[in-house]
């Protein structure tokens, strides 16, 4: 195996001092006061032995990698893959890369990344992780490094965060079923203390009740896609007087998808159908359905402010935790027309 150039062997080469290289290779040579010529000479052997710092050795000079983590529940969910190539754009016009993971929802997964992230040095953390890990994010916190929560937030932990009305968005769902004729509206979620997810279902709660309608909720334990269809299946069958359905996610809506079509039943004419999270097979079923979208850019943008300044100020220019709440809007379609 090829020995790695280092900054000792082009010292040695040149007869000049390893200080004297990690100067001009690092930017500094004019600030030392290093000539021009062997600056020079400096710059054409490095380019000729191809020789690259290393960046952890470089991290402990700078207090900087210049990466930033980035860990969710599962990178591959549309919502998750959208922010991430938002965050990966905005990041890499500042100078930043990303390390990307997926929790799985495993606890002890999430532990192991965030250690790894730690022993990368990132510069910063940008995370939705799932109740269970408030101990690890309080941690991170506490640390020099900035950690900037997304999707979900911890209420008892003081964080920056950039989350959307989930509160607002459901109620909305609701009004909008309501105004186009449905009064028998069920509601979708999963059995969790997520904050994002109480807030969706406090908002389907309170706006039954402003509509003076009939709350009917099914709670899904998470579980493989086959059981969550069959779960779905099982509550249409028991529900049969509903005429809407309100899905608090998009594995959800997928599941609803399939569970409405195994038992025969037509969107919009025997059920309409309406989801929390928008995706691009949404606008291309048949028909296409009706969903509350979350604005990706303007969240990924929010978070890389918030993490880029954070990043340029000291300890002691701390200011209060940030909080940003976004609109979503509702992207209307075929799966919610009017109710003949």
């Amino acid at each position: 195996m090829e020995k790695k150039v280092s900054i000792k062997d082009i010292a040695k080469l040149l007869g000049i001092s390893i200080s004297t290289v990690s100067f001009v290779v690092n930017g500094k040579a004019k600030e030392k006061r290093i000539s021009e010529p062997l600056t020079k000479k400096v710059l054409e052997l490095v380019e000729e032995l191809g020789y690259k710092p290393d960046a952890l050795a470089k991290s402990f000079r700078t207090g900087k990698t210049n990466i930033i983590g980035f860990l969710v529940d599962d990178i591959s969910e549309p919502f998750f893959s959208g922010i991430a190539r938002f965050i990966d754009e905005k990041a890499s016009q500042n100078g930043y890369k990303i390390i990307y993971s997926s929790t799985r929802n495993n606890k002890t997964k999430a532990q192991e990344l965030l250690q790894i992230f730690q022993d990368r040095h990132v510069d910063g953390y940008i995370i939705a992780l799932p109740n269970g890990l408030e101990d690890e994010v309080k941690s991170l916190t506490m640390s020099r490094k900035p950690v900037v929560l997304f999707d979900r937030y911890f209420p008892d932990i003081k964080a920056d965060f950039v989350i959307i009305n989930n509160h607002q968005g459901t109620f909305n769902a609701v009004k909008h079923l309501k105004d186009k004729g449905y009064r028998n509206i069920g509601f979708i979620t999963i059995d969790t203390i997520e904050q994002q997810m109480l807030d969706r279902l406090s908002g389907y709660e309170d706006a039954v009740k402003s509509e003076g309608l009939k709350s009917c909720v099914k709670k899904l334990t998470y579980g493989s896609s086959s059981e969550l269809i069959h779960d779905v299946a099982d509550f249409l069958k028991e529900e049969k007087g509903l005429d809407a359905i309100i899905c608090a996610t998009n594995y959800i809506t997928m599941a609803g998808l399939r569970a409405i079509q195994q038992l025969g039943l037509k969107i919009p004419d025997d059920i309409a159908l309406l989801s929390f999270d928008d995706f691009e097979l949404l606008e291309f079923s048949a028909p296409p359905i009706t969903a509350v979208a979350q604005p990706l850019e303007e969240i990924a943008e929010n978070i890389m402010k918030i993490l880029l300044k954070r990043l340029g100020s000291s300890k002691s220019d701390e200011e209060q935790q940030i909080e940003v709440v976004l609109p979503t809007v509702l992207n209307v379609r075929s799966s919610t027309v009017v109710k003949l």
